[in-house]
């Protein structure tokens, strides 16, 4: 049965937030709200939860993961940001952008796209997304929450939950409408922005 763990979506408490972080420790697989809808989260190197998301979402080795990051100092553990990449994503995060950069060797090669070495990066405009994240100590392996045959992203946990009941062990409830917007995505991969696709962040800026 899936678990539910109620964190307010202004003020998370310590306390769901630990509880949050135990069951991530201890290998589980959480959905969990960010600016773009649910999304699915498990720990870096969680193997098991990894091929969890895999089934769930019948994704093959081409998909790009992503990782969830609490600040630039988080992300500058797992990609490879020059100055000139640092400014020009700066300005545009938190927000709804998910960033394609060489990844480190901090990041498992199972995560990352296998000919250019390369992985996804997000800082989301969401207090709860970036209280777990704050709270784990370590940038969150992300994937958004789009079943398959559909091309929105869940929004709300208890269909969540009996959707994804024995798949996942826990649905993070804010209680907040979800709006399910996909993310800008700007390929960084060869110094330059490419915008890959357009989402709810404005892609002016890498234009």
């Amino acid at each position: 049965m899936v678990r539910f763990i109620d964190i307010h979506p202004v003020d998370p408490q310590p306390r769901a937030l630990e509880q949050t972080k135990k069951l991530l420790d201890e290998g589980g697989l959480i959905a969990y709200p960010t600016d773009s809808g649910y999304a699915l989260g498990a720990k870096l190197g969680n193997a098991e939860a990894l091929d969890r998301i895999k089934a769930i979402r019948r994704l093959d080795d081409k998909h790009h993961f992503t990782l969830v990051c609490r600040d630039f100092a988080q992300l500058g553990q797992v990609v490879h940001v020059d100055n000139a990449v640092f400014r020009a994503i700066k300005s545009a995060t938190p927000g709804a952008y998910t960033f394609i950069l060489p990844a480190t060797k901090e990041v498992p090669r199972r995560l990352l796209q296998a000919k250019k070495k390369t992985v996804g990066v997000r800082i989301p405009d969401n207090k709860v997304a970036l209280a777990i994240v704050e709270a784990l100590g370590e940038p969150l392996l992300s994937s958004t929450l789009i079943l398959p045959d559909e091309v929105e992203a869940m929004t709300e946990a208890w269909l969540i939950a009996d959707a994804l009941d024995g798949r996942i062990d826990a649905v993070i409830e804010t209680g907040e409408e979800q709006i399910p917007q996909p993310t800008t995505v700007v390929d960084f991969t060869e110094g330059y922005p490419e915008v890959m696709r357009i989402g709810a962040g404005d892609p002016t800026p890498f234009e």
